[in-house]
Order: structure tokens, then C-alpha cells, then sequence
């Protein structure tokens, strides 16, 4: 069974982008423009990971992790940042929320799916 990722970022060209990576690699995608709307897509639903960008309008990426962490379900859930910020300071703030790891935009498709086979269990 095909493990199921939900990628959330306001930028439509970058969720298709992410989505497209994950499809091509035999991961189910559920897709959202920010973190209220993912918060909502994920109420009784189940996801092996969450990739968020951290910069987004309503929810941003931070505070969608610290909401993400106190839903029992997806507690233990693998969630990375994905942002083109490189300020420690708010690596530091995703971190203190749950956050898993932390992708750079830029990226690569081929460390996009590094990252995501390190993160997901097997």
C-alpha cells in the first residue's frame, strides 16, 4: 500500500511540482494552499508525512507543526519544512515545534525524495 504524503504551500506551481516527484515515485498526494486547509483535510485522515512550506497565508508552516503535533493520530508523524528561508533562528522555531527536518528552495528532485525515503518509515 502506497504510502500518503499531504504537501502544503500557497503556491499552486509548487505543490504540482512536489506532487508530480512523490506520483512518479508511487506516493499517494493529498494537496493544500495553507495550513488551515490542511489542518481541515486531515481531521479523522491518516498521512505517513507532512511537507509544508513555511511562509503561507492563515497557517503558516511553524504553527501548522505545533497543531499537527497535538492531534493523537498524527502526533508521531514525519513533518517537513520546505522554505527558501535559511534563518537559524527559524530553524530553530520549527524544531521547537516538531518539525522533523528542513528542505531549502531550491531543490532537487532526486533530494526531495532523499529527504522523504529518510523520514518514512518502511
Amino acid at each position: 500500500m502506497a504510502k500518503t504524503i499531504i504537501t502544503v504551500d500557497d503556491a499552486a506551481t509548487m505543490r504540482k511540482m512536489i506532487s508530480f516527484t512523490l506520483k512518479t515515485a508511487g506516493y499517494d498526494i493529498i494537496e493544500a494552499e495553507d495550513g488551515l486547509a490542511a489542518l481541515n483535510l486531515l481531521k479523522g485522515r491518516s498521512v505517513d508525512l507532512v511537507i509544508t512550506d513555511v511562509n503561507m497565508p492563515n497557517m503558516d508552516g511553524i504553527e501548522l507543526t505545533r497543531q499537527v503535533r497535538t492531534v493523537p493520530h498524527l502526533a508521531k508523524v514525519p513533518i517537513l519544512l520546505l522554505t527558501t528561508e535559511s534563518d537559524p533562528e527559524l530553524k530553530n522555531r520549527g524544531r521547537a515545534a516538531g518539525a522533523t527536518g528542513w528542505i531549502v528552495k531550491p531543490f532537487k528532485q532526486d533530494q526531495l525524495l532523499a529527504v522523504v525515503g529518510k523520514v518514512l518509515p518502511t
